[in-house]
Parts: C-alpha cells; sequence; structure tokens
C-alpha cells in the first residue's frame, strides 16, 4: 500500500540505492516533481541512471543531468539538445521494444517513476497520459514511486492499482503541454498529397507536429474516420467535434479510439478525461502486428529525415547529429503497407537547411531505421512515389519525381546507374 506524501516530504536518498536504475514515464506523461527532485537530491546518491523515452518538460540541461546518466531510444523534444552535449545514450530500439526489455532486465528498472491520475472508487490510478511502457516499469520495479496530479484525466486503459504504489506524491500542477506546431505553406502541400490515401472508413496512425495536424484538417469531409495509434495531438479533439471520428467501420475495437500517448494541450486532456470514445493501452497492444494485421483501410503516417533512391528511410541522424529515434515506425510502416485498402506513408520535406541540402539522396548519411523492403509510399511536397513491389530502377525514377528539382539532374544521374546495373 502506498504512502501518500507532499512534495516537500519526499526523501528520495532515504528511498534510492546507490547504481539504481530509474525508468521514468516519458513525454506528456513525465512526472514533473518527481524529476524536480531526483535533479536535486539525486546528486547525493552514487551511480544513479535514469531511461527516458521522449522528453518536452524542458527540465533536461547540462546542469541537471549530472545527477544521473540519461538514456533513452532517441533524440526528441528536449533530449535532442542532450546528444549535442554528450549527455545522452542512444539505445536502438523500437518503442514496442522498451516494455518487453524492462520486462526481461536488459533495460534495468530498480525504481519505477510514472504520473498517474487521482484513482476512481475502486482504487485504481488511471495512468492518464501515457500508457506505453508504464505497467511494465511499475511491474518490474523494486520501488514505485508515482506522482499522483489533480490535473491528469482519468482515461479509459491502462491503470495501476493503488496497491502497486510504494511511496505516491500528491500534487496539483498541469501536466506538460505541447502546444500545436505552425502550420506553413509547405507542410499543407505535404498534408494534401497524404491526405489523398484517406479516405471513408480509413483508419489512422500518426504523430504529432505540423504535417500530421496538417492532414487532420484535410479530413473534415470524410466519414467514418478510426484511430489506432502510438500517440495523438489535438488535433483528434477537432476530428471528434467534427463529427468525422466515429472508429464504426473498424474490425476491432468499435466506437473506441485507441492510442498510447497525448501529446497535446489541456485542451486534448480534457476531452480524454473519463471519455469511453478512448482507450490508452501500452504497446504490447497498439504496436501489435497481429492486432494491426486485424485492421483494413488502415494508413500510417511517419516522418523522416531522408530517403535515398532505393527507398531506405533513415529517421535517426544526420551525419554526426543525433536528431530523432526509431519509435514505431517500423511497426506501423509494416502494418500500413500490408493492410487491405491501407498505406504506409513516409512524409518529409523535400529539402532542408534553408533549401540547400536535398533529403532525397543517392546515400543515406545516417543508419537505415526503416528497410527498403518494408517501405510503401515516400510523400513529399512536390507529391508521392509508390515504391511497394516496384523494382530499384523503378523506385529512383519515381524519387527522383519527388525531390526539389534543383537536385532532380544529380539524382537523375545515379537513378540511371541504378537502371544499368538493375540494382
Amino acid at each position: 500500500m502506498s504512502t501518500g506524501i507532499t512534495p516537500e516530504q519526499l526523501d528520495l536518498t532515504g528511498l534510492l540505492k546507490p547504481g539504481d536504475a530509474i525508468v521514468m514515464g516519458q513525454a506528456c506523461g513525465e512526472p514533473t516533481t518527481l524529476l524536480e527532485a531526483l535533479i536535486e537530491q539525486g546528486r547525493h546518491i552514487d551511480g544513479l541512471k535514469l531511461f527516458i523515452a521522449t522528453s518536452f518538460s524542458g527540465l533536461f540541461n547540462a546542469d541537471t543531468v549530472d545527477s544521473f546518466a540519461l538514456s533513452s531510444m532517441g533524440a526528441i523534444g528536449a533530449l535532442r539538445a542532450m546528444t549535442k552535449i554528450g549527455k545522452l545514450q542512444v539505445i536502438p530500439v523500437h518503442v514496442s521494444q522498451v516494455a518487453p526489455l524492462i520486462a526481461a532486465g536488459i533495460i534495468p528498472c530498480d525504481v519505477a517513476m510514472v504520473q498517474l491520475s487521482p484513482a476512481d472508487e475502486k482504487g485504481h490510478h488511471s495512468c492518464g497520459l501515457i500508457s506505453d511502457y508504464v505497467g511494465a516499469a511499475v511491474d518490474k520495479a523494486r520501488l514505485v514511486v508515482a506522482e499522483i496530479n489533480a490535473q491528469v484525466p482519468f482515461t479509459p486503459g491502462e491503470m495501476v492499482a493503488r496497491s502497486d504504489i510504494d511511496v505516491s506524491v500528491q500534487v496539483d500542477r498541469c501536466p506538460v503541454e505541447v502546444r500545436p506546431a505552425t502550420i506553413s505553406e509547405l507542410d499543407e502541400k505535404i498534408a494534401r498529397h497524404c491526405a489523398e490515401y484517406i479516405g471513408d472508413g480509413s483508419v489512422i496512425q500518426t504523430g504529432v507536429g505540423a504535417v500530421p495536424d496538417a492532414i487532420l484538417r484535410l479530413l473534415h469531409d470524410r466519414r467514418d474516420i478510426g484511430v489506432h495509434s502510438g500517440m495523438l495531438g489535438d488535433g483528434l479533439v477537432d476530428l471528434a467535434e467534427a463529427g468525422v471520428l466515429t472508429n464504426a467501420r473498424k474490425e476491432i475495437d468499435q466506437g473506441i479510439s485507441i492510442n498510447g500517448a497525448l501529446i497535446g494541450t489541456k485542451r486534448l486532456y480534457d476531452w480524454a478525461d473519463r471519455n469511453p470514445a478512448i482507450r490508452m493501452c501500452a504497446t504490447s497492444y497498439t504496436h501489435d502486428a497481429a492486432v494491426l494485421a486485424q485492421l483494413s483501410r488502415l494508413v500510417t503516417i511517419n516522418s523522416a529525415i531522408e530517403v535515398d533512391l532505393t527507398g531506405q528511410v533513415n529517421a535517426e541522424q544526420s551525419g554526426a547529429a543525433y536528431l530523432g529515434g526509431t519509435g514505431g515506425q517500423v511497426d506501423f510502416v509494416r502494418a500500413g503497407a500490408r493492410s487491405p485498402g491501407g498505406a504506409a506513408i513516409t512524409a518529409l520535406s523535400a529539402t532542408a537547411k534553408g533549401g540547400t541540402l536535398s533529403k532525397i539522396v543517392s546515400n543515406l548519411s545516417g543508419p537505415v531505421t526503416t528497410a527498403r523492403t518494408e517501405v510503401d509510399v515516400i510523400v513529399t511536397e512536390y507529391g508521392a512515389a509508390e515504391l511497394k513491389g516496384q523494382p530499384l530502377a523503378e523506385r529512383a525514377r519515381r524519387l527522383v519525381a519527388i525531390a526539389h528539382p534543383d537536385f532532380r539532374e544529380e539524382l537523375d544521374r545515379v537513378a540511371h546507374e541504378i537502371h544499368a546495373r538493375g540494382y
């Protein structure tokens, strides 16, 4: 049974052991009060390690991470700055693998620090805004410290029993919020090409950001859109209020949007609170191949840093700069590409650095996140290149056609070499 205390009463020096490995709730489910305490008090405990998948709190910087050794599955949000100063150890892993690796002890978890909603009448706390690997961390940890936040919505789905919590810290503060991105004309052009693949009854998976938000805005004339995603933002509320989001044609979970992470603002959080039209699930459900295989018309939308002329996708690293992560991309690309009537879209702008660098390239500058054997549709502002089932020479031709015109001549020379070789 948990011991309820105030933030002022929290003494981590009496709870944590030297060398403890801590797994912390991520993104908008980041327990900021616990993290603040860890930053301050962790300096006095030797050898602490912290794993967090993403962070938007702004609490990580060169000074604060001296309290522990920091690791993550990528450099998303505020963690990107940590890679630039050599303070983040990146574990190349799909988000769906995090929970199994915690359960197996490969990602060690002596202590789970999580943010939860207040308990219901049965003594169950909702995971609130993040449900991906929280349950796995709670099950594995020797010590569970929970930030019980009065402003976290009670969302249907993953729960943590009061009896599973060792220390509960009662707080009343706004959870981390991620404001909608400003949508540019370029974003709108990319979104229009993506939206052409989303028809009535489609089930969508997308991330958060300007292009996903722009896509959702273009769906208000559709009917019976469904959702099965790893994360969702405020645009979900717009679809629901427009009467477009019904989930009525899904083969499973009819009438319910399936999601793993709410990344947005209070508007989204208020909409999700005790809303039976959404269910927050662990990655063992949101990303599971057998679950996803039951969905027809599944359209998945993911991003990339660059794509080479054979269709290999890099969503992680540009040269020496680590910029992203594997996330759930591969799970959803594979599922969308195989879904009857569906599609797996990888969307990116054609150029970077003010138009001086092409993102359709002859050779990747970083790792292969999604293999060319899995890739389906690549979209830039210049159109869509459908690559699934196409020979390498044809793939190269189609990708050159959606590159920025300034780089097509150079890329076309490489495409001709591919055509001459046949590979």
